[in-house]
């Protein structure tokens, strides 16, 4: 398994960022690797809510189907599955006054032969979590 986690300071409400992260088609604005996010079921976001994300990693595409697995007032947590990996992204949000800093926490847990590889790829994962640090404060600016 690989972890990565961050700390980023938003200069938003903890609400406004909770809506914005919530719906998981906003990863095209501030996760580098993702080229498309697209939900795949109807009405109000809530657990259970799902998304098609199509993303590329070390020049392969790989789609996986998340699901919003926790939707609380503090706290996000979505699931996505292929075959070759369960990706678990927890998002606990910390509010302030003046801001809210966000503690971005992804695991990677890799099946099959990609087990044996997960080791070697902790670097391109910890350089992905970097472009979430420097994407994610203007794409929330920005919407």
């Amino acid at each position: 398994m690989v972890t990565v986690q961050r700390s980023i300071t938003l200069r938003h409400t903890a609400d406004e960022v909770r809506t914005y992260l919530a719906d998981f088609a906003h990863a095209v604005e501030w996760d580098p690797g993702t080229e498309s996010c697209t939900r795949t079921d109807a009405g109000p976001i809530a657990v259970g809510s799902a998304w098609t994300n199509v993303s590329r990693f070390r020049g392969r595409q790989t789609t996986l189907r998340y699901t919003l697995e926790r939707y609380e007032e503090h706290r996000l947590v979505f699931v996505g599955r292929n075959r070759t990996v369960t990706s678990t992204d927890d998002m606990v949000l910390h509010p302030f006054p003046d801001r809210t800093v966000l503690v971005y926490r992804a695991d990677l847990r890799f099946h099959g032969l990609a087990r044996l590889a997960a080791p070697f790829l902790r670097p391109a994962f910890e350089r992905l979590a970097d472009g979430v640090v420097e994407r994610l404060p203007r794409a929330l600016a920005a919407h």
